[in-house]
């Protein structure tokens, strides 16, 4: 699954430049507009399933069974977090994001519970994305896919190189693996729920709004934090899938 994902990915952005669907854009950070609004009305439509199962999974699972699910795979992104920390030449947060691992692999019980926070270990999130971006690596034109959501070109390979570090790909028990992504998804759709009445009350145009807010804050996460954010504060986008 993962590899066709990756061809189509990579199919998708020669696509769209060969056949040269860039259209006049008020941002010009996103060339292909055409092409990304129709990727963006083809995530709509996925959406419609999607959501009302992640609904179903918000009503029925109880919160310490969410704070659990979101804790364990959580605790598997911290060991990429600590290896692009490392890479970005932050010594002391890849550190603090392996005694995480270690921390709450253990006492947490396969990372089921979020100790290490408890502890005074502040939680990071890296990704190969931002890494490439601290290597001053350009952001490039901006793309929509669908399920993966908003991505600069930087990101997408970014991306690519994420899933491909992704342990829970890497399980050779198919069955397993499947779940595993499957409840992984659902319960990072579930917790952008709450966001979805915000921004469709706040966002004239969804398209525009989601984008702006993706770009806004990757710059800010690439900075550290550091980097100024103009207009609104985009707190409804800081997971990498925006709705």
């Amino acid at each position: 699954m993962t590899k066709r994902m990756f061809s189509t990915a990579c199919a998708a952005v020669i696509l769209s430049v060969l056949t040269g669907c860039a259209t006049t854009a008020d941002n010009p950070k996103d060339p292909y507009e055409g092409f990304n609004r129709a990727m963006f009305t083809v995530n709509e439509g996925i959406d419609v399933v999607v959501k009302p199962v992640a609904q179903g999974y918000d009503a029925a699972a109880p919160l310490p069974v969410k704070a659990g699910v979101g804790n364990f795979f959580g605790n598997i992104y911290d060991v990429w977090t600590a290896f692009n920390n490392f890479l970005q030449g932050k010594g002391g947060q890849g550190l603090s994001d392996v005694g995480r691992v270690l921390v709450n692999t253990t006492i947490g019980i396969g990372g089921v519970f979020d100790v290490a926070s408890e502890m005074g270990l502040e939680k990071h999130t890296e990704d190969f994305g931002q890494t490439l971006g601290k290597w001053g690596v350009d952001d490039g034109p901006y793309f929509y896919w669908p399920l993966i959501g908003p991505r600069t070109t930087r990101d997408t390979f970014g991306w690519m190189v994420d899933s491909y570090a992704d342990p829970v790909w890497r399980i050779d028990d198919v069955p397993l693996r499947n779940t595993l992504a499957t409840v992984r998804f659902v319960d990072l759709r579930a917790s952008l729920l709450p966001t979805d009445k915000i921004v469709d009350q706040a966002a004239f145009d969804k398209y525009n709004y989601i984008r702006d807010a993706y770009l806004q804050n990757r710059r800010s996460e690439i900075n550290d934090g550091k980097a100024p954010i103009q207009g609104r504060d985009d707190t409804e986008c800081k997971q990498s899938r925006c709705y």
